[in-house]
């Protein structure tokens, strides 16, 4: 049985759908995918989607799905894993093989894996299932279909039958597990078997990573291994809602063509990348974690602001040396956590410094002004917008007039970056699904402190500055802050 006839069955696959007829084009894709006949009709179809002129007579080994949102891909790439566990006469011996799906994080690979799930919940499935857990299943064929980490740590070690790397488009470009990584080491664990499959579905997003290089190199060219798939949200789910679609071309035309695939566009041509490693690398200073609060020094302060459900609240401390802003103290507070405690802490390391007044963002209205007086401290609303620090701390760190911690969040956050360049002035922010609280942090405490403290109405303090205590501070600050790595 081919995964055709097993979807055309009510016995297997055939229950999940209503109206074959609006999966046409789906059903196109999958007979591309593994290599089946088509109708005349259909290699029209595939020629569409695929820019290739002859349709393909073996399964492709590596499969990029460049789909527009809301398009089945999810799904479908769901009704492939299940198929391949359970159609697919493995010779794995005494072996488990695995069947993973990857994505940005463990809740975006449980949108896929929750359609699994569901679909092994159909009779013709249901005495396979020999363990289930939150983030694997594993079948009485000794095969285990199972949620990884975005790592390309995850894949070493393992028997893997197939990958589905869903929304690659949005993994990390660059710094830690970037996506170009994760595929390099997924590609060995998949070759020792015949058969495997690396399966990529993802809607478009900047021409940049692994979905925009195949897109880029392999669309329209009649690679026996390769299959690039391109469709529209509207393509391949003629149900969803062409009024949405045009109410978000309206607002945002650059970006609604490319999240639902219209006239072609599948990526970002006003996106690219804001900072690069090597930019970032060359302004960190290597173990240096924090720095301790040091007499005769000014301090400042600016706070990224969280309600404690999802994103991180973070409070970075910087002070000026010269031409350059050192960054002295960054705190992350993950979610979830309670607001008033993170204040009350923050306080207290700011206080420490000798800082009476904290800079932040305008988050949740008096709020914040509030909540740091109770703690001893003023709370001042940010001048600029978040994009606008971005944009300011850019030349900064190009020109070396900064000094960062060595902080894997903050740096991970700061190479994730993305600048959109548009007919008004750029913008700069995180891609969807992604945070940028320490980075928003960093930038602020260094640009605020690069600017003129009066112009900018940032009250800074120093700690220890009474007149007689003269001689006893150190001579040379910047001496010993570069000593300090721990």
């Amino acid at each position: 049985m081919d995964i055709i006839d097993a979807i055309r069955s009510r016995k297997v696959f055939g229950v999940l759908f209503k109206d074959l007829n609006s999966w046409a084009t789906w059903l196109v894709c999958l007979k591309a995918w593994f290599g089946l006949e088509m109708t005349p009709a259909e290699v029209e179809i595939y020629r569409k989607h695929t820019g290739r002129t002859d349709p393909p007579t073996k399964p492709f080994r590596e499969i990029y799905l460049v789909i527009g949102r809301r398009g089945g891909k999810s799904f479908v790439s769901a009704l492939v894993v299940v198929f391949l566990a359970v159609f697919i006469k493995w010779p794995l011996g005494i072996e488990l093989g695995y069947i993973m799906i990857i994505a940005v994080d463990r809740r975006q690979a449980q949108v896929v894996f929750n359609y699994v799930k569901k679909i092994l919940q159909l009779p013709a499935f249901r005495n396979m299932i020999a363990a289930e857990g939150k983030e694997e299943v594993r079948l009485n064929n000794n095969i285990v279909i199972s949620v990884q980490t975005c790592s390309y740590k995850s894949s070493r070690g393992y028997q893997i039958l197939a990958a589905v790397c869903d929304e690659n488009s949005f993994y990390n470009v660059e710094g830690v597990n970037p996506a170009e990584e994760i595929m390099r080491s997924l590609r060995p664990s998949l070759g020792g078997m015949a058969g495997s499959m690396l399966i990529l579905p993802s809607t478009g997003f900047q021409k940049a990573g692994p979905l925009w290089t195949a897109y880029r190199d392999k669309f329209g060219k009649d690679d026996p291994e390769v299959l690039v798939w391109t469709g529209s949200t509207r393509d391949q789910n003629p149900e969803y809602s062409a009024t949405v679609i045009d109410r978000a071309l309206k607002e945002d035309y650059a970006a609604a063509a490319v999240e639902y695939g219209i006239d072609g566009q599948f990526f970002r041509a006003d996106l690219e990348s804001y900072l690069s490693s090597e930019a970032i690398e060359a302004v960190t200073a290597p173990g240096r974690y924090e720095l301790p609060c040091v007499k005769g020094i000014t301090y400042q302060a600016f706070h990224d602001s969280s309600g404690g459900r999802g994103d991180a609240a973070v409070l970075c401390v910087v002070h000026r040396e010269d031409e350059k802003v050192v960054q002295d103290c960054i705190r992350i507070k993950k979610s979830p956590h309670n607001p008033q405690d993170c204040t009350r802490e923050f306080a207290e390391i700011v206080k420490s410094y000798g800082i009476s007044s904290v800079t932040g963002d305008r988050y949740a209205g008096s709020w914040n002004s509030s909540e740091w007086q109770a703690h001893g401290c003023t709370y001042k609303n940010a001048e600029l917008s978040k994009s606008d620090y971005y944009l300011e701390f850019l030349p900064i760190v190009m020109r070396g007039g900064c000094e960062l911690l060595d902080n894997k969040q903050q740096a991970a956050e700061l190479r994730q970056l993305l600048r959109r360049t548009g007919k008004g002035k750029d913008t700069v922010d995180h891609p969807p699904n992604l945070h940028d609280d320490s980075s928003n942090a960093c930038a602020g405490a260094i640009v605020e402190a690069s600017r003129n403290s009066d112009e900018c109405g940032f009250e800074a303090h120093s700690v220890g500055d009474d007149e007689d205590d003269d001689d006893d501070r150190p001579s040379n600050i910047s001496v010993l802050h570069r000593l300090i790595r721990f």
